[in-house]
């Protein structure tokens, strides 16, 4: 059988795990945001129940080891605790787009993977006269909408809620080892199938690579996200992967360790997915989530998609 077929054609039998979403809830999900939001947007996300936005963290963190953290990022960027959830929204980035959506939804609960105000931390003093940050800040105020970053712990469950969100949509989860990490054993394929399989099943229009579309991979160094130049040149110089395969890079770190080791005559290529496309399943993944722990909650997952275009 073709390799990239039987990629395709692996069963998501083998990955049911503990937390991770249902694809058939998360297709309905996306089906309902491709139609109009007039006249049934506010009876579809409608709460039955008392729920509040700090009972939906504290049931997350729950399952946390280790948690709550002393010193973490996932805070509350606006809103409080107090405020009872008419539905929730989930997504890599609460953007304005994707609050309008959640105000059209009537949703007032967004749980965003990333920063909502432009850095890590999330630190708005930088900022007090910026324009758009007072727009952003003044539309999720006006609309009294909690947003609440899950960065931290979602990456520190086990296994990680992001890496088996992403493994599990690119129907990798069969090849996840917890004694292995990051590294995946696949059936070998060739770098050029195994981009255009990573591009059909992520959605991306266009990656970013080195090497040669004709070399044959097998080991692969599966770093989605930002996990930074250090770790990425690290973790490859130790593991020696066929293909390494990252979120993002800073473009004078892995990019030009991986052109000197084939330089060097090392066998090893690098494909850079975007951050987005690397770890948008892990905000269908708290989908899937908030619909076991949470069924009476009306909750969805909005793509903020890449706010990169290609020519």
């Amino acid at each position: 059988m073709n390799t990239t077929k039987q990629l395709f054609l692996l069963s998501e039998d083998h990955t049911r795990r503990k937390f991770i979403f249902n694809l058939s809830k998360v297709a309905a999900a996306t089906a309902f945001l491709t139609t109009p939001f007039a006249g049934s947007a506010a009876s579809f996300f409608n709460a039955d129940g008392d729920v509040t936005v700090g009972q939906i963290i504290d049931k997350f963190i729950s399952q946390i080891p280790g948690a709550p953290f002393p010193s973490t990022v996932d805070t509350l960027k606006s809103g409080d605790r107090d405020i009872k959830v008419t539905g929730v929204v989930t997504t890599m980035f609460a953007t304005i787009e994707v609050i309008k959506q959640a105000i059209a939804l009537n949703a007032n609960f967004i749980i965003a993977h990333e920063p909502t105000f432009y850095n890590h931390a999330d630190e708005t003093a930088w900022l007090a006269n910026d324009d758009v940050y007072q727009h952003k800040a003044a539309l999720l105020k006006a609309h009294n909408i909690a947003v609440w970053r899950n960065h931290d712990y979602i990456h520190s469950l086990k296994p990680d809620g992001v890496g088996m969100g992403v493994l599990t949509q690119l129907k990798w989860a069969p090849y996840y080892r917890p004694d292995l990490g990051n590294v995946l054993m696949l059936p070998p394929i060739s770098l050029s199938s195994l981009i255009d399989y990573l591009k059909t099943k992520l959605s991306i229009s266009k990656v970013r690579y080195i090497g040669n579309l004709d070399q044959n991979c097998q080991k692969v160094l599966f770093l989605p996200g930002a996990a930074g130049g250090k770790r990425q040149i690290s973790e490859a110089s130790k593991i020696k992967p066929d293909v390494l395969i990252v979120g993002e890079i800073s473009e004078w770190e892995t990019a030009e360790y991986v052109r000197d080791a084939q330089a060097k005559g090392d066998k090893l290529s690098l494909i850079v997915l975007g951050h987005i496309a690397s770890e948008e399943p892990g905000s269908e993944f708290v989908l899937g989530w908030l619909k076991e722990k949470f069924p009476t909650i009306k909750s969805v997952h909005i793509s903020p998609r890449n706010s990169l275009s290609f020519m």
